[in-house]
Order: structure tokens, then C-alpha cells, then sequence
């Protein structure tokens, strides 16, 4: 994961397990993938994370990659005090 463009739109894909858990995630389209990868980890339930996956230039992340890019030190937007695992 050498380069990789916050820049870029992205989509958030639920799990499909989860599809008809109440309260579950649904299909979203971000402007940027910061804001897909802030709302996965900061604001979407860990349970409904496990199976979640974003595509971002038809690349594919999965919870632990989108955790891995939120992690890296590039990641462009502030990060709350205290993520959800």
C-alpha cells in the first residue's frame, strides 16, 4: 500500500450480513476516501465494521485495511481522541 489518494471518491460497501441488521450501514458514496475511511472508523458500529469494504480506484479494503489507512501517518483529516476498534 505504498501510494494511495485520500483524495480520491470512494464507496463504502455493508456486509451482507448485515444488510438487514437494524441500524446497519447501507451503500454510501463519499467525495473522498478520508471521509468513507473516518465514517467506517469513527462513527460505524464494530459490529457492523467486521465484513464492511471500501473501493477506492477499483481497489478493494477490507475492515483491517481500512483500519491500516486510517492508522498511517498520511491520513489527512483530525482523528478523534478515541476510535472505535
Amino acid at each position: 500500500m505504498a501510494s494511495f489518494s485520500y483524495d480520491t471518491p470512494a464507496e463504502l460497501f455493508p456486509s451482507r450480513r448485515n444488510v438487514r441488521a437494524r441500524g446497519a450501514v447501507t451503500y454510501r458514496r463519499f467525495p473522498t476516501a478520508a471521509d468513507a475511511i473516518r465514517f467506517a472508523v469513527e462513527e460505524l458500529p464494530p459490529q457492523f465494521l467486521a465484513g464492511t469494504y471500501l473501493e477506492v480506484d477499483e481497489e478493494r479494503f477490507d475492515s483491517d485495511g481500512i483500519r491500516q489507512l486510517y492508522d498511517r501517518a498520511d491520513y489527512p483529516l483530525p482523528r478523534q481522541s478515541r476510535p472505535r476498534s
